[in-house]
């Protein structure tokens, strides 16, 4: 290799990367569960974090004023986004409980029908995007599909029946289909694994303020519009809902600049582009190569689908929230009137947010992802056992309803691990994100079935028990999944180290090779004078 070979081989990015440390050879036990054990030899050289800095000891002050612009433009729409379609999938449960119910004349299981309609169109839709979320520009995609769910979202104020409902949800659940992986899949396009659980937390909280604002609103709406035109206060919902989504979603075109390969924004130039890749060649990320036919391969022979996948099943199963399941507990006390209760809905997703702050910024702060999984999944399981019991002070199961959103708090956490463990390759990134969410979400759409039967309210005695035994077996699947982590970050450290041994050796040779010219040059110089 001659040297201007390899003078083009070495490029700015690779001179300003860290040298790779030798692995100690005293290794202690306890470092399996230091996930960042094999990391911080190739990426800080061994150079400690300190838990109190927010920003990375290595960052320079125009990576930092770089990540701040990416949390002005990216994680706030993140939040504002999530905010409204949480805000549009659980007014449904405010709506049941708010006249809807009588209305409609909703026997039996209508309103689990409803959410299994929803996971159904879900489910459905999530596939296609296998293909399309590289080949797409994510700053046309997701607020594009945002508009049309809004726009299904006020079809349901004219609805007239159960069956009418029904098909709503279906076709509102196609449309939200690639928002919650197409998020996950930007945010691992733009941040670093100790970046993500952070603004991955900031972006959950949109769903715990959906939460909280779908029962204040109704509350508010069905005091001042119950009646006015006609309409029934939980019709109006609908309509403000819609209201609000559709111009998020317009905003979104301007502000959201998508994925760094296929970056357009008034905001964002190529020297931020510039920047990503930097920070995507320390990190490990993968540049997008096109869909080949090896990633199919590949995804049906790794660990990472049925593992992932599982895990991802585990989780969307161990919560009781999602069913309603406080809102018709305290309906059953027959003590409170529709305003008092939507007031009252509105008490635990406000908590959530404190509970996604511990969660997502510790796992971050702290560099420890399966330590926060379990801490969460150890307080959902608390309050599973003591709903499962259910014959305990009344005080108890406040308790247990204040704390339930832990149970889905350490989701970006989960999907930012996720992420970090498939950054190597941007296609297979996001066929495993998409199939784990939709092989997740799909058993939503059949379990509640069995054991979340509207009838069986408010108890839930099958509910209960079902979510505490995943929750368990959800904390012991964490390990399992840090097992395989590890041995795949053991292995790329080996490659990074092989590579970092054979350009040290060529830039030397190069270097060498250079002198020698040089001098020999010198010697010429010296013979023509002579």
């Amino acid at each position: 290799m001659s040297s201007k070979e390899v003078s083009e081989k070495v490029t700015a990015d690779e001179r300003n990367l860290p040298s790779v440390k030798p692995l100690a050879e005293n290794r202690r036990w306890w470092k399996f569960f230091d996930e960042y054990e094999y990391r911080d030899l190739y990426e800080r050289n061994g150079r400690q974090h300190k838990w109190y800095h927010w920003f990375d000891e290595n960052d320079t002050a125009e990576d930092r004023r770089y990540i701040l612009k990416l949390d002005v433009f990216i994680t706030s729409y993140c939040l504002i986004s999530y905010w409204v379609k949480n805000l549009d999938q659980t007014n449904v449960n405010n709506a049941y409980v708010s006249g809807m119910k009588e209305e409609l004349n909703l026997q039996g299981n209508a309103l689990v029908d409803m959410q299994v309609m929803y996971s159904v169109g879900a489910v459905v839709f999530q596939l296609p995007f296998l293909y399309l979320f590289p080949k797409c520009r994510m700053n046309w995609l997701i607020p594009g599909m945002d508009i049309i769910w809004g726009f299904f979202t006020l079809a349901q104020y004219r609805a007239t029946s159960k069956a009418q409902m029904m098909a709503y949800r279906f076709l509102i659940g196609c449309a939200e289909a690639p928002f919650f992986p197409g998020v996950h899949y930007v945010l691992g396009a733009w941040f670093k694994s100790h970046e993500i659980q952070r603004r991955g937390g900031i972006f959950y909280m949109g769903l715990m303020l959906g939460s909280t604002t779908a029962g204040l609103l109704q509350s508010s709406i069905h005091k001042h519009l119950d009646g006015v035109n006609g309409l029934s206060g939980w019709r109006w919902m609908f309509i403000v809902d819609a209201v609000i989504t559709i111009p998020v979603g317009i905003i979104g075109f301007v502000m959201w600049p998508g994925t760094p390969d296929k970056l357009h924004s008034f905001f964002f130039t190529e020297k931020d582009a510039e920047i990503a890749r930097r920070r995507a060649k320390r990190n490990g990320t993968g540049a997008p190569k096109g869909f080949r036919k090896d990633v199919l391969k590949r995804v049906f022979t790794s660990w990472h689908l049925p593992v992932l996948s599982f895990w991802n099943v585990l989780f969307w199963n161990s919560s009781a929230q999602s069913q309603g399941v406080f809102l018709l507990w305290l309906k059953s006390l027959g003590r409170f009137d529709t305003v008092k209760l939507n007031n009252l809905g509105s008490i635990p997703p406000a908590l959530g947010v404190f509970y996604i702050f511990i969660i997502c910024f510790g796992a971050d702060v702290f560099r420890s992802r399966w330590f926060f999984l379990c801490l969460a999944q150890g307080i959902n399981w608390i309050n599973l056992v003591i709903l499962a019991i259910w014959n305990v002070p009344e005080s108890a199961k406040w308790f247990a309803f204040m704390v339930q959103y832990f149970s889905i708090s350490m989701s970006s956490v989960l999907y930012g691990w996720t992420n970090d463990i498939l950054r190597h390759d941007d296609e297979y990134r996001s066929v495993v994100l998409i199939l784990m969410t939709a092989i997740a979400q799909q058993s939503t759409a059949w379990l509640p079935l069995i054991f979340w039967q509207t009838v069986d309210q408010p108890r839930y005695l099958k509910g209960y028990s079902f979510a505490g035994t995943v929750a368990f077996t959800l904390i012991c699947w964490t390990f399992f999944v840090l097992y395989y982590f590890k041995r795949d970050e053991k292995e790329y450290y080996f490659k990074r180290l092989h590579e970092s041994e054979q350009l040290e050796s060529e830039t030397e040779s190069a270097s060498q090779y250079s002198s020698r010219k040089g001098d020999n040059a010198v010697e010429s110089d010296s013979e023509v004078r002579r």
